[in-house]
């Protein structure tokens, strides 16, 4: 991912929360991939699955648990059916519909310079989002809970890597239900100036944090409409089904020009066609209803498609990971996306049980794909574990060195006098060594990538220093990040309005459950 070339600096220099003697790690920047994306099928091929999502929409359509979405999509000219949910969707009104999307939008955070372009070949990382479980080497398996919200949320904000948040990072389920959103929205707000996110679980749900979003950034209601402050993901419900509280929040979050990504949860198998271009055209199918809806609601508002089809184990009916399947599937879905000039969001996703090999080389897989399709947000990037039960701290440090080594990867060589080395090799000559020579001295402390988990010592000094193996070392790592951290500043009247907002909010009751 090439860095692009801007006054990076300023930035740089003004990280508040890499303690002196911090971890080495890449900075915060905007990170671009240039090579060419991977192209899993043909153009032909590719419009057969176009053209067999559009049959689905219009043949068999989609179900709209919303009266008020039924009667927006009537208005459209799409087929309700008036004894049922289904939508039935005429292939002209979809492509009509899609073609307002915006391929490249900005989203911005309470600190300009944490504001990410969405779209391009930009890619942006995100912390792990939503599983109900916190999980660590020294206090095992346990439900999400606040201590272990703001402690993931600290890393989120400490480790550059991670450019915005994607969620939850673990659910924090000792915040009463009614009030969460206002609870966790606070502590995101507090703990990290980077992008945030909101739940489309309902109207109050998601205008509240778009409010507080709104607050935290010190702008006005005509500023929000201009400028994307916080963004959402509507999981359908598949196969084919959006429901009440998800349109809720796509009504509102469309209306008010915040960007939704709209992603479909389709298990080859369990939820969708066990064969994977079946599943990807139901997928697609979904994608673009939702995405489709969002822009009768409000075209030109922005948006992502989200591919999420992986596999199932067809022994258990678990869901499986980081498999061929799902990197196949995310390389197909980027294909579409791009056929349609969307942004793109997929994800770094495992099915271990614990922060192992397995748990790494999936990951690992799942990043390849994500990263060569030109995914312009991974999900979950940070701290997957137990397909997505339980957010692991070891896990998100052994994250963040897969996605710096990633980074590093999309660096691009540089062919010049200098790099080819022509006078390193005269002054050695045959025989030699490298290690004393000029060109050696003037780059060795930047020639490399340098990892921060990484032991790249001999055996016996590694077995000196204790033995310990990668996850130890993560364990040791988030523990220290943890004890150095530094929160970042918030203007004091800004913090004020904040509190404000979400003490009245609480005394009125919060969002009850719909």
């Amino acid at each position: 991912m090439a860095r692009r070339p801007r006054a990076e600096g300023k930035a740089r220099a003004r990280e508040r929360t890499s303690p002196a003697g911090s971890l080495k790690q890449l900075p915060f920047s905007t990170y671009r991939n240039p090579y060419a994306p991977i192209e899993v099928v043909s153009a032909d091929q590719l419009e057969a699955v176009h053209l067999a999502s559009l049959q689905v929409l219009e043949e068999i359509g989609m179900n709209f648990l919303l009266p008020e979405a039924k009667e927006i999509l009537k208005k459209a000219g799409a087929d309700v059916d008036p004894n049922s949910d289904r939508v039935r969707f005429d292939r002209g009104l979809i492509e009509q519909a899609i073609a307002t999307v915006p391929p490249v939008f900005t989203l911005h955070s309470r600190n300009p310079e944490r504001a990410r372009e969405i779209g391009g070949n930009a890619i942006n990382v995100t912390s792990i989002a939503s599983p109900p479980n916190a999980i660590d080497m020294s206090g095992g398996r346990r439900p999400g809970n606040r201590t272990d919200f703001g402690n993931f949320l600290r890393l989120s904000q400490y480790f550059n890597i991670c450019h915005m948040l994607g969620g939850y990072p673990v659910e924090p389920t000792d915040m009463p239900v009614p009030m969460r959103h206002l609870e966790a929205m606070q502590m995101m707000l507090e703990l990290t100036d980077k992008v945030v996110f909101g739940y489309s679980l309902g109207r109050d749900r998601i205008l509240d944090v778009i409010e507080m979003a709104r607050i935290a950034r010190g702008i006005s209601e005509e500023q929000l409409l201009r400028e994307p402050s916080i963004w959402t993901i509507v999981n359908t419900n598949s196969p084919l089904q959006l429901d009440i509280p998800m349109l809720w929040g796509m009504i509102e979050m469309a209306k008010r020009n915040q960007p939704v990504c709209v992603t479909p949860f389709t298990l080859a198998g369990a939820m969708a066609p066990v064969t994977m271009p079946g599943a990807v055209v139901q997928q697609n199918a979904e994608a673009l209803a939702g995405i489709a809806f969002l822009q009768i609601v409000n075209p030109g508002a922005p948006a992502v498609y989200g591919g999420f089809t992986s596999n199932v184990d067809m022994k258990t009916g678990s869901p499986a990971f980081g498999t061929p399947e799902y990197a196949k599937a995310t390389l197909l879905g980027a294909q579409l996306a791009r056929r349609y000039n969307f942004p793109f969001r997929a994800s770094n996703v495992n099915a271990s049980n614990a922060p192992d090999a397995q748990a790494t080389y999936e990951s690992v897989n799942s990043a390849w794909s994500v990263v060569m399709g030109h995914t312009n947000i991974v999900m979950h990037g940070l701290g997957w574990l137990e397909g997505g039960l339980s957010a692991s701290f070891e896990k998100f440090i052994i994250d963040v060195e897969i996605m710096q080594m990633m980074a590093q990867f999309m660096e691009p060589l540089v062919i010049d006098d200098a790099t080819l080395g022509l006078d390193a090799i005269r002054e050695v000559g045959p025989g030699g060594h490298f290690f004393a020579a000029q060109h050696t001295l003037e780059r060795y402390e930047t020639a490399f990538y340098a990892p921060f988990l990484s032991d790249w010592r001999n055996y016996e000094t590694w077995q000196d220093a204790g033995s310990l193996d990668a996850t130890t070392r993560a364990h040791q790592i988030y523990k220290k990040v943890l004890a150095d951290f530094r929160a970042p500043s918030m203007d004091v009247a800004v913090a004020e309005e904040l509190g404000a907002f979400v003490s009245k909010r609480r005394e009125e009751g919060g969002a009850p459950m719909q």
